[in-house]
C-alpha cells in the first residue's frame, strides 16, 4: 500500500536507441506499480556500473520483467509495498541491487534483495554498494574460495569493483595486489589498503607478482580485462591457483595456452549477476548481510565514490566512466 499520494508519473533515463552516451534522455514514464514481494523506493540515488553501458550500446538485454531503462543499483525510501511484500514497512531507507531501471526518480526491487542503509553512509555511498560488494563476495569469497591468508590479484583496482574487492579482502585476513593506469590511480589503492599497486601503463604485472610474491604467484586473480590477461593470469597464478572472470573489456577471445592449467591445477571460472534467479540473489543478500554489513558499522568498510551526477545528466556520468579517469564509483543523484 502506498503512503500518501504517488504521482502517476515520474522521470527515467531511457536508452532511445543503442549507442554512445548520447542516447540517454530523461522521459517521463508510468510510474511503477509493485508486484506480490516487491517494494516501491523513492530513488534517492544510483550507482554507475559497466553493465549500464553494455546494456546501453544493445549487448546486455535486462532479465524477463525487468524495465529496460539503465540502472543495477539503488538508495532511497520505501514508498510502496506489494502484495506479501513485509520484510520493509514503508518509509524504510533501503539500498538494492535491481535488474533495471535504477536510473529514475522511483523504482521496483524485490524486498528480499534490499538490504538496510548501513549506519553513517549516505544515500549517494549507499547506491554504490550493492552491486559491486554483491559482485565482489560471489565471485571472490564464493566462486574463487578466498580464504584467509591467500593473495588476491585484482585487474582495475581503482573501479568500483576493485575499491570494493582491495577492502574486503584485507578485511578478511589476506593480502591484496593490484593493477591500475597511473601512478595515482595506485596510490590511492594503497590508501585503501592494498599491498601492493601496480601500474600496467609502466610495469609488467606478470614479473611483479613475481616478484612480490618470491616466484610463487597468487592464489586467486579477478579480472574484469580479458584480452592477453586472459593468458598472462595463467603466468602469474600459483599452484591450485583459482583465475575468475566478471567482464571481458579487452575482448573475451584469445589464443591460449592452456598446458598451465594443467601443470598447475587452475580453476578458472566466472559469472554474471543480473540474470540470477530471484531465490539466488535473495540468498547472496542475505549472506552480505550477515557477513558484510557489520565491516560497514564498524568502519572498516566504505563505498568510495569519485563523482555525483545530476541524474539528467547521465550521459555526461556514462562519458567520465568510459574516459577511466575515477577512482571508486560514480553516482547519479535523483
Amino acid at each position: 500500500m502506498p503512503q500518501g499520494s504517488l504521482p502517476s508519473t515520474m522521470t527515467a533515463i531511457a536508452i532511445r536507441e543503442p549507442g554512445g552516451p548520447e542516447v540517454l534522455e530523461p522521459r517521463r514514464l508510468p510510474l511503477p506499480v509493485p508486484g506480490p514481494g516487491e517494494i516501491l523506493v523513492k530513488v534517492h540515488a544510483a550507482g554507475i556500473n559497466r553493465g549500464d553501458m553494455v546494456q546501453r550500446r544493445g549487448f546486455y538485454p535486462p532479465p524477463p520483467g525487468a524495465p529496460d531503462t539503465p540502472g543495477l543499483e539503488i538508495a532511497g525510501d520505501v514508498v510502496a509495498v506489494g502484495e506479501g511484500a513485509r520484510a520493509w514497512p514503508i518509509g524504510s531507507r533501503v539500498c538494492a541491487l535491481v535488474g533495471g531501471g535504477g536510473y529514475a526518480e522511483y523504482c521496483l526491487a524485490h524486498e528480499s534483495h534490499a538490504l538496510p542503509i548501513p549506519a553513517g553512509l549516505s544515500m549517494v555511498e549507499a547506491a554504490g554498494a550493492p552491486e559491486t560488494i554483491f559482485t565482489v563476495w560471489t565471485n571472490v569469497f564464493e566462486r574463487a574460495r578466498l580464504r584467509p591468508g591467500e593473495s588476491l590479484l585484482v585487474h582495475g583496482g581503482a573501479s568500483g569493483i576493485g575499491t570494493t574487492a582491495i577492502q574486503l579482502a584485507k578485511a578478511f585476513g589476506s593480502p591484496v595486489f593490484v593493477t591500475a593506469g597511473s601512478d595515482a590511480k595506485c596510490a590511492a589503492c594503497a590508501e585503501l589498503g592494498a599491498d601492493a599497486a601496480i601500474n600496467y601503463r609502466t610495469q609488467n604485472f606478470v614479473d611483479e607478482v613475481k616478484r612480490l610474491t618470491a616466484g610463487r604467484g597468487v592464489d586467486v586473480i579477478l579480472d574484469m580485462v580479458g584480452g592477453d590477461y586472459i593468458e598472462r593470469n595463467m603466468a602469474a597464478a600459483a599452484l591450485e591457483g583459482r583465475i575468475v572472470w566478471i567482464a571481458f573489456l579487452e575482448g573475451a577471445k584469445a589464443e591460449v595456452n592452456f598446458t598451465p592449467v594443467m601443470m598447475k591445477r587452475l580453476t578458472l571460472t566466472g559469472s554474471t549477476l543480473r540474470g540470477r534467479s530471484i531465490a539466488e540473489k535473495a540468498a547472496l543478500a542475505e549472506v552480505v548481510r550477515e557477513r558484510v554489513w557489520p565491516l560497514f558499522e564498524a568502519g572498516r568498510l566504505t563505498c568510495v565514490v569519485d563523482s555525483v551526477f545530476p541524474l539528467a545528466q547521465a550521459a555526461a556520468a556514462h562519458r567520465a566512466m568510459e574516459a577511466g579517469g575515477h577512482t571508486g564509483k560514480l553516482v547519479l543523484s535523483v
